[in-house]
């Protein structure tokens, strides 16, 4: 299925009976899900296993929108069982877009229905560098997310966020590390890789986009930038 979508555009949450790779060719997608968000940039595609409810935003500018839909009976055996990010190869890319204006009714044994089974052979079932962000149950800790979130330059500390909020930092420490899996700074540290992302992609300069996210040096940004995601801005976006 192809669909573009202007920026801002949000798809409410729904399911689907059929596994789902979900891939942009263009412009940056946040999906949401029940534990968490994940961003996906042209580099990545996401796989949503059936049944699993999500929803869908645009950031920072239009989508190309390319999804592949794959029945349960034809679902890999190693596919995961949850959300997660499958990084998109070149032959990938190629194979997804020749598959968006193949019918759906084409013979299993035709040129096009190797096309399309060819996507599952070329996808790897491995644990990438996900751009995924967990959300907190905690009432307090859910609180503070969704406004680091909205301002991820917000450079508050934990002590800061805790006088606020009627908990001590310790506790909020310790809800972080269990409901998050990872400490405070490194969460607000993807949240800022996250919001990041977006605005790379649409050729914004690293030193106005690290300043902004509360960074003093570009140099600092990037580092932080490297250790998340593998690669410094400016050979993720190359």
């Amino acid at each position: 299925m192809a669909k573009d979508y202007p920026a801002g555009h949000t798809v409410s949450s729904h399911a689907h009976p059929s596994g789902q790779l979900i891939y942009a060719v263009s412009g940056v997608m946040e999906i949401r899900t029940g534990t968490g968000l994940w961003l996906v940039p042209p580099q990545r595609a996401l796989w949503m296993p059936a049944g699993v409810a999500h929803s869908m935003r645009t950031r920072g500018s239009s989508v190309a929108l390319r999804t592949a839909y794959v029945r349960l009976d034809r679902c890999p055996a190693d596919a995961p069982g949850q959300p997660g990010a499958v990084q998109v190869s070149s032959l990938l890319r190629e194979l997804i877009l020749r598959a968006a204006t193949i019918p759906r009714d084409c013979p299993e044994d035709s040129r096009d229905g190797r096309i399309l089974n060819l996507i599952l052979e070329e996808i790897v079932w491995t644990p990438e560098r996900e751009l995924h962000l967990p959300t907190g149950r905690d009432k307090r800790l859910a609180t503070i997310c969704e406004a680091i979130l909205s301002s991820p330059q917000d450079n508050r500390t934990l002590d800061e966020w805790a006088s606020q909020h009627g908990a001590t930092a310790r506790t909020l420490s310790r809800l972080f590390t269990a409901e998050l899996g990872v400490p405070f700074q490194v969460w607000r540290q993807q949240v800022r890789v996250m919001a990041a992302l977006p605005r790379l992609a649409a050729g914004e300069p690293v030193t106005t986009v690290a300043l902004e996210m509360g960074y003093d040096t570009p140099g600092a940004f990037s580092a932080m930038f490297k250790r998340l995601l593998g690669a410094s801005p400016s050979r993720y976006f190359p």
